[in-house]
């Protein structure tokens, strides 16, 4: 019982970080929505920073395990992601353009997925919101496209500023419900 009571207080003490996490989020998404493309360039360099770890942590994991088939798939792999991580890090107005391009062809793609499940599942009811996600997607991608190559200089920053936003409001919706429990 002690146990649950002190996790109870913990959790009510906790609501302070959630909200401040909350606003730094909030702050950090009207900033990017301010100025888009410092946005999208600082998720580009990021995601290249992302992708270069990920990539030399490939080829060291391919160097550990070298006696096996696989070896030189996954070293090769590793040098890939390494290559495409500095390409974004050292020339992030290209790398901008080609994360916009792949963003458009998953919105396109994950809009026409969604669009034909939602068709496989018309008898629930719901199956029109799933649809109407799958139109937005396809919309989005089309929208993407359709103002190539000048969208690079701000998509992802605006995608930015939408997540940072509702992760912000999430954050401070959560730190008030914690603050009554």
């Amino acid at each position: 019982m002690t146990m649950t009571m002190h996790h109870g207080e913990r959790l009510r003490t906790s609501w302070i970080w959630m909200a401040v996490l909350g606003v730094i989020s909030l702050v950090g998404g009207v900033l990017a929505l301010a100025n888009p493309m410092a946005a999208t360039l600082a998720a580009t360099v990021l995601a290249g920073w992302v992708f270069s770890l990920l990539g030399a942590l490939q080829i060291v994991q391919a160097f550990r395990v070298t006696g096996w088939p696989g070896f030189i798939w996954s070293l090769l792999f590793g040098i890939l992601v390494l290559a495409v991580g500095l390409s974004l890090i050292f020339n992030p107005l290209a790398g901008m353009v080609s994360l916009t391009l792949l963003v458009a062809v998953l919105f396109l793609v994950t809009g026409v997925v969604k669009a034909m499940y939602s068709f496989a599942l018309r008898p629930i009811s719901g199956w029109g919101w799933v649809l109407a996600s799958g139109l937005i997607s396809i919309v989005l991608g089309v929208m993407i496209l359709g103002n190539f190559p000048w969208a690079a200089v701000s998509v992802l920053g605006i995608l930015l500023a939408i997540e940072l936003i509702s992760n912000g409001v999430l954050f401070l919706l959560l730190a008030m419900g914690l603050r009554r429990v």
